[in-house]
């Protein structure tokens, strides 16, 4: 069981068992987030900052890697739609990703 703490969305919580699902799915059952590509880490519209727990996300894809070295994604970013979880992570949605129809607190 993992807890995903959406920092900067009222710190809403999302508890989770399954550990091979990708967060963007588990995100979008629960919450509205950006995201273009239909999950294929072809954009960076799913980019989120992680604030704790990175050890417990999956390992950096091929997609991120190509995004890291294109400095579009920082080394404390990952996309939702390339991660799993296998324990409590805390993520920020960065303002360039956030929806105008949700109310973020930071």
């Amino acid at each position: 069981m993992a807890n995903i703490i959406l920092d900067n969305l009222q710190s809403k919580r999302i508890i989770t068992k399954d550990k091979s699902e990708k967060l963007l799915h588990i995100l979008l059952r629960e919450t509205d987030w950006m995201h273009a590509c239909g999950g294929k880490g072809r954009c960076t519209t799913c980019k989120m900052k992680v604030l704790e727990g990175a050890e417990h996300l999956s390992e950096i894809t091929e997609a991120e890697k190509k995004y890291i070295k294109l400095n579009k994604l920082r080394s404390d970013e990952r996309l939702a739609c390339q991660v799993t979880t296998s324990g409590d992570i805390r993520i920020y949605v960065k303002k360039e990703t956030q929806l105008p129809h949700l109310k973020y607190d930071k």
